[in-house]
């Protein structure tokens, strides 16, 4: 279910700062009609940290009705308080989701005997199908491959990890290693294609928000193991996602969807758009 291309959706806002719920109505058909396999809602691109506990709710249940069972949809559930990723489970509406992506907890840097005890937790409290996501960068802590491995071998219901560490061996480890009901996907638009040509099964992308229909067929094409026409599209598209990238996500993503008249170009704070430096070098591509 979670092979190939899923898209980490974001957010889009109103002048005002509110939710603009008709923007993310456009957003979700463009990326399904670009031809993503799943969607992800509340990730780090839906800028969920500046998001109440009742906008949450109504951005997943907007994307769960308005999607209409078109894709499967995977809800972030992540965070550094164990207890309060079981509360989440009770409070949103976890039969109409397919899938849960949890990221390693940060900030309060657990041990790897901390982060095992943290989605065994999780594991234990629901049946759905559990994405871990490592992205140090983010959080500082590594959730190692002997950590991610036990997790998977001991529940069957781990069945992937996001993984955006950029350590290409790590990746391989991973892969070696993975039992048979276990996903390694890339969490990296710019070394997804590299990782599929190592054995990774696909990845949650934020550059398939803006550039659905090219960056969902390079991931297929290189699954199908025709890297040629894969590798042009990678190049062709690499430029892109290093913009898209430069000032932190989802700024560079926003202004792209803006251009193609999908969203309002508006962030909440901490995050700022994209500069005008920044505008004018997506703009000339």
């Amino acid at each position: 279910m979670f092979h190939g291309t899923g898209v980490a959706l974001v957010t889009p806002f109103k002048k005002d700062n509110s939710i603009d719920f008709a923007a993310l109505g456009k957003i979700t058909d463009a990326v399904i009609d670009g031809g993503v396999d799943y969607l992800v809602a509340l990730g780090t691109t839906a800028e969920t940290p500046t998001l109440s506990k009742e906008e949450k709710k109504e951005v997943l249940n907007f994307i769960l009705d308005h999607n209409n069972g078109r894709k499967p949809v995977v809800v972030g559930i992540g965070g550094n308080n164990t207890q309060e990723l079981l509360e989440l489970l009770r409070e949103y509406p976890m039969d109409r989701v397919d899938g849960i992506l949890s990221v390693v907890p940060y900030y309060n840097k657990p041990s790897q005997e901390g982060i095992y005890q943290h989605f065994k937790t999780l594991a234990l409290a629901t049946n759905k199908p559990i994405i871990l996501y490592n992205v140090p960068g983010r959080t500082v802590t590594n959730i190692l491959p002997e950590t991610a491995l036990r997790l998977a071998n001991e529940f069957r219901h781990i069945v992937a990890i996001k993984e955006a560490s950029g350590s290409i061996p790590q990746c391989m480890e991973l892969v070696a290693r993975a039992p048979e009901h276990f996903s390694i996907l890339s969490g990296d638009d710019n070394l997804a294609l590299a990782q599929i040509a190592i054995g990774m099964k696909g990845v949650i992308s934020v550059a398939a928000n803006s550039y659905a229909a090219d960056f969902c067929k390079m991931i297929s094409l290189a699954r199908n193991n025709e890297m040629d026409a894969a590798r042009r599209l990678h190049y062709s598209l690499l430029r892109k996602i290093d913009l898209i990238f430069a000032e932190g996500n989802p700024a560079g993503v926003k202004y792209v969807l803006h251009l193609q008249g999908l969203c309002e170009n508006i962030l909440r704070l901490p995050l700022v758009p994209a500069s005008e430096s920044l505008q004018d070098k997506i703009r000339k591509q």
